[in-house]
């Protein structure tokens, strides 16, 4: 490990996008680190410490801790996200045929997609963050002062303004490091708002066992249980399923080609963190149209009904998590494609016939493998609730966090490996690694 990490080094082009990636982040975390102006930052604190377990604690966690100071970056990347929820979705259901043009086009289609994302990106940062600034003017923390107190017009245009333009540097940001850095942009800021966040959880623990309101076994087992967790991710996020396939030899000029085994690699779960994040931004939604009524004794209790940790958001979560492994498949992967390639390529996989019953085994495979995938994700996704209701887990176990961590982890390492092994470099990663075992589903 010591000797790769020495190789990143001294590979120029490698050294400088792991630097470039490095002082990205470091801006991104001093901007979550500057207030907005005009917030109480006592009574935020002591809100956000009231409501650590809700849905308010749980949007905190993924903008980094922005959120909870109040700061320029409070927003994060969920606009962006959201904003790219609905261009993929708008695409798979075929609305606009201008979309499937634009899709079709190849890298300048894919540039005009990118513009219309970011347009969108601006319409939903300018609407979530006047929802925002509503919400955090009417808040206060049980029997406290409010977190702002008297807000002026003044007050709302700045915030608005400011959250909003904060929003849009992030997705810069996150462009630039996916672009020139090292893994994809959005979620290396999502991950180090994660990390970030790790230390003081840990701490908070240590504090809890030292003043004897937590057990050391219970303590004990809490840390084992998330190393299992975290070994079973590790296990489901770099597992895949390899379909064989055959080419059949043939003659070009005085040349053989062909007559070699080779596999289609497919993920148990292709849509990696995607499918956790795309959920995670919908369920956000419906809070910050709530924001905008009036505050009355229905709207609270449409909030409490869908605060995390109900088995109404419980339920829902784990299906858009579900939904949207599918979705990401449906939209990255078409059988009918790679069988027709296969075809023309003079490849076949043994015991199928090419062309259509070739599409419908690679679908068949397909739909069972990520079915696996997509029922352990929703389950380590509501793992936390679970946790916090029957032992009581002082802090954000695991769940999305955890998944969305080790999949960028993995992501990121994976490209410093492709990266060392293309400049003849030994990789971090040992051959052999991914294993099929449970995973060969619909095998022939």
């Amino acid at each position: 490990m010591v000797r790769s990490v020495s190789d990143i080094f001294a590979i120029p082009d490698l050294r400088k996008r792991v630097l470039y990636t490095l002082g990205a982040v470091a801006v991104y975390r001093l901007g979550a680190a500057i207030p907005i102006p005009g917030i109480n930052g006592e009574a935020l604190r002591n809100l956000f410490q009231a409501h650590s377990n809700s849905l308010l604690g749980f949007l905190d966690i993924f903008s980094g801790g922005a959120l909870g100071r109040f700061s320029i970056f409070s927003m994060g990347v969920m606009p962006y996200i959201n904003a790219s929820i609905i261009m993929s979705l708008l695409q798979g259901a075929h609305v606009f045929p201008y979309l499937d043009r634009l899709h079709k086009e190849g890298e300048l289609g894919r540039r005009k997609l990118n513009q219309l994302t970011r347009y969108l990106t601006l319409f939903l940062a300018a609407f979530q963050s006047f929802g925002l600034t509503l919400a955090i003017t009417k808040m206060s923390p049980p029997g406290g002062a409010p977190v702002v107190s008297s807000p002026t017009p003044w007050f709302y245009v700045v915030t608005v303004l400011t959250l909003t333009a904060g929003t849009i540097f992030v997705m810069w940001l996150g462009e630039q490091v996916t672009e020139q850095g090292i893994g994809n942009g959005v979620s290396i800021i999502i991950f180090t708002g994660i990390v970030d966040r790790l230390p003081g959880a840990v701490m908070g623990m240590v504090k809890l066992v030292q003043a004897e309101e937590l057990g050391l076994i219970q303590a004990l087992l809490i840390g084992a249980l998330i190393l299992v967790v975290t070994g079973l991710v590790v296990e489901v996020e770099t597992a895949q399923r390899k379909i064989p396939v055959q080419y059949a030899k043939r003659v070009v000029g005085r040349k053989m080609y062909g007559g070699m085994t080779s596999y289609l690699p497919l993920k148990v779960d292709q849509s990696g963190v995607i499918a956790v994040i795309f959920a995670a931004s919908v369920l956000a939604v419906p809070l910050t149209v709530v924001q905008f009524m009036p505050s009355t004794d229905a709207v609270r209790r449409i909030t409490e009904f869908w605060s995390q940790g109900g088995w109404v958001y419980e339920t829902l979560y784990a299906g858009l998590i579900i939904f949207f492994c599918y979705f990401y498949n449906s939209v990255s992967i078409n059988p009918v494609d790679l069988a027709e390639n296969m075809k023309k390529s003079g490849g076949f996989i043994p015991g199928i016939r090419p062309g259509e019953p070739t599409s419908k085994h690679i679908e068949w495979v397909l739909e069972r493998i990520t079915l696996g995938g997509a029922l352990f994700v929703a389950s380590v996704s509501v793992l936390p609730d679970t946790l916090r209701s029957i032992v009581n887990a002082p802090f954000f176990f695991g769940g999305t966090a955890l998944l969305i961590a080790v999949g960028v982890a993995l992501d990121t390492m994976g490209q410093l490996e492709a990266h060392l092994i293309m400049r003849n470099y030994e990789g971090f990663l040992k051959k052999g690694r991914i294993r099929q075992r449970w995973y060969n589903v619909g095998s022939s």
